[in-house]
């Protein structure tokens, strides 16, 4: 533990800035999931999900959550999926 009192503020920007940032990947891996099962059982609303998911996807490179080549590329495969699938 931390002895100096901009240390222990850290410790405790860090762990609630960690916690912010486990829900937003969650949050993301969930909506790709529904995304990509969508798409799979060629569901009607395939299209709508592709696009929440290339959303959240966006969001996420742009606070730094998820490298923006790594956004790229995700949203490329899904992309390449939906188009496969239609």
């Amino acid at each position: 533990m931390p002895n100096i009192k901009s240390a222990k503020k850290r410790v405790k920007v860090i762990a609630t800035k960690t916690a912010q940032n486990k829900m937003v990947k969650t949050a993301l891996k969930t909506v790709v999931k529904k995304a990509y099962i969508a798409i799979d059982n060629n569901a009607a609303d395939k299209a709508d999900a592709v696009r929440l998911a290339v959303k959240k996807i966006d969001q996420a490179a742009a606070k730094g959550i998820m490298h923006k080549n790594t956004a790229a590329r995700s949203k490329s495969a899904l992309a390449r999926r939906l188009n496969a699938a239609q």
